[in-house]
C-alpha cells in the first residue's frame, strides 16, 4: 500500500507516495538529487531551480546510460565473452611460441 513520504530538495518539500519497501530507496535518491543539484548550483543561489533540475536529470541519465553500456554483455552474452577471451589467448600463445 502506498504511503506518503516527504523529502527535501533544494530547501523545498515534496510529498511522494511509495510502498513501505521503497521508502528508504526514495529517501536516498532524494538526498542524492539534492546533493547533485546543490553541487551544480554552486555559489549561484539565483540559478533557476527548473534549469538545475533538468541539467541534473540529464547528468544522472547520462551516467546511468554509461553504467548500462559497461554492464551489458556483448551480443551473444556470456558465451561471446568466453569466445573472445579464448581468441585473445590463442593469439597471445601464437605470438609467444
Amino acid at each position: 500500500m502506498s504511503e506518503p513520504v516527504t523529502v527535501r530538495i533544494l530547501d523545498r518539500e515534496y510529498t511522494v507516495g511509495v510502498n513501505e519497501d521503497e521508502r528508504q530507496s526514495l529517501t536516498i535518491a532524494a538526498k542524492t538529487l539534492d546533493a547533485r543539484m546543490r553541487e551544480l548550483r554552486g555559489g549561484n543561489k539565483l540559478a533557476a531551480p527548473d534549469r538545475l533540475a533538468i541539467l541534473t536529470a540529464l547528468n544522472l541519465a547520462h551516467e546511468l546510460q554509461q553504467t548500462k553500456r559497461v554492464a551489458e554483455p556483448p551480443a551473444g552474452g556470456v558465451f561471446a565473452l568466453i569466445d573472445e577471451a579464448n581468441r585473445k589467448l590463442d593469439l597471445l600463445l601464437t605470438q609467444a611460441g
